[in-house]
């Protein structure tokens, strides 16, 4: 059972429309709710310094930038947004745990890429951190495991030949 949740959380991660006999939805509801993912926003302790890490790492156009946010368009159209811990508070009424230099957040990033060893050589020249080096995975892929100056996970992987 473990695989298929694997790749079911693969699939949300990618941003699939994803259906399942399991419905969370009330019996009636599921044909009336639609969810798209639009954006991931993640709290960042320097939001300058972030933009740059993920300019340099991925090179995405920068849809919006003010000076608590910066949000990136992603090559699917969606966004990835960098937000600014304390403002990134005020929304939520609540402060996001911050995370200790050299320690993970519980978030994941999981990006499929064309050129594999490109996307690994861009990250670490952008000053990510390697968790796990190039390395096939259970599931299929290929994929390396990075921590970006926040802490949050990056994920960059290709299918396995």
């Amino acid at each position: 059972m473990r695989w298929r949740w694997r790749g079911l959380v693969r699939r949300i991660v990618l941003g699939s429309m994803v259906s399942c006999s399991a419905s969370p939805w009330p019996a009636g509801a599921r044909e009336h709710a639609t969810i798209k993912h639009l954006s991931t926003f993640l709290a960042v302790q320097d939001v300058s310094r972030s933009a740059k890490f993920y300019r340099a790492a991925f090179g995405w156009k920068v849809r919006l930038e003010v000076p608590v946010l910066v949000e990136f368009e992603l090559p699917d159209g969606k966004g990835l947004g960098l937000y600014q811990r304390e403002s990134f508070a005020l929304n939520t009424k609540q402060a996001p745990v911050e995370v200790k230099t050299g320690k993970i957040t519980g978030t994941e990033l999981y990006f499929g890429v064309d050129d594999l060893d490109a996307a690994i050589e861009r990250l670490k020249t952008a000053g990510a951190r390697v968790l796990s080096e190039k390395a096939a995975r259970d599931w299929g892929d290929v994929a390396a495991y990075f921590s970006d100056p926040d802490g949050n996970v990056l994920v960059v992987s290709h299918p396995a030949k």
